[in-house]
């Protein structure tokens, strides 16, 4: 409670500052979501929910506050980017009441230059943590496997107007005390908004994972999002695909539909289990904020790691969720 009040006391005295000099380019943002999810193929009482990250609580339920302060100076900037609330807590993988999602300061050295140092959401995947980031609201086997964000030094470069190029050193991924002096090392290279990116951390953590992400407006009311991704370390990991079509019916309200193919691979193991996710997302916007309806089916292959509503195994699990997210 204590570290809320002075943190609350810290960002209105910045709002305060912000007003009192027009020409300070501090701004303040963020967001909050709660939801509400039901079991469609099982009872809610046997606690069942699917294996990926946020979303996973029955009945009504918190995500989370997100207040991200930032300044803009004419060659260098920060970010400060803070969570509070149960998506905080399950990004962290502990019980924090707080987490640092974001982290850093950065430097333009040039015009197409720009060094970054400190804690940064992950280059990889489609997805992201903070719910304003993603169309759909529960989050995809990609993601939820993959890394959540970084802690190190980046260098981009504006390569052209149409490629880019990052490069990165960072403990390994989703480690924040580096107490064995082992690092990643990270590689993103864009075309006209498609990014094939790299990480490798000597099977510290992660070992190593190639992931493409990108997406094309195939008309003016449908695009179309793409993320790709192989992973290993020590001879096991995860491999993976899954495409985001999204259709405009009005400027208030769009659909989209979520299909991933997710895997297990290990050397000399065959049968690993394997699953396919479809989830289907309304998104209704007024003023700051969304409503998001989403209906999600999760069907494994090889494996039945769910009850259905008379507690037998079963291979697959459905729910409805109904998500309010306010932007600021």
């Amino acid at each position: 409670m204590k570290k809320f009040i002075t943190l609350s006391m810290l960002f209105v005295a910045a709002i305060g500052f912000a007003q009192e000099d027009e020409e300070s380019k501090l701004s303040v943002s963020g967001s909050i979501d709660a939801y509400y999810q039901t079991n469609l193929t099982t009872s809610d009482d046997l606690g069942q929910s699917f294996g990926t990250s946020f979303a996973n609580r029955t009945g009504f339920a918190l995500g989370m506050a997100n207040v991200i302060a930032s300044y803009e100076g004419e060659k260098t900037g920060m970010v400060a980017d803070l969570v509070f609330g149960p998506r905080g807590v399950d990004a962290a993988g502990g019980d924090n009441d707080l987490y640092v999602n974001q982290l850093y300061a950065y430097w333009n050295v040039s015009e197409g230059t720009t060094l970054t140092m400190g804690r940064f959401n992950t280059y990889l995947g489609y997805e992201v943590i903070s719910p304003v980031g993603n169309f759909n609201y529960s989050t995809s086997y990609l993601f939820s496997s993959g890394p959540f964000s970084h802690l190190g030094l980046k260098a981009d470069f504006a390569l052209s107007d149409d490629f880019s190029l990052m490069l990165a050193v960072m403990n390994a991924t989703d480690v924040y005390d580096n107490m064995t002096g082992d690092y990643a090392l990270g590689a993103q290279l864009g075309y006209a908004g498609q990014f094939l990116n790299f990480y490798y951390d000597n099977d510290t953590v992660l070992g190593f994972e190639i992931d493409y992400t990108g997406g094309f407006d195939l008309s003016d009311d449908f695009f179309l999002g793409i993320n790709a991704a192989y992973q290993t370390s020590d001879d096991a990991g995860f491999y993976g695909a899954a495409l985001y079509p999204q259709v405009a019916a009005s400027e208030s309200f769009t659909v989209g539909l979520r299909g991933e193919y997710f895997g297990l691979h290990a050397k000399d193991v065959d049968d690993l289990p394997s699953v396919f996710a479809a989830t289907l997302t309304g998104s209704y916007t007024l003023e700051n904020l969304t409503i998001k309806p989403e209906i999600r089916l999760d069907s494994w292959s090889n494996d039945m790691p769910y009850l259905d509503s008379d507690a037998a195994a079963t291979d697959n699990l459905a729910a409805f969720t109904l998500a309010a997210i306010y932007s600021f």
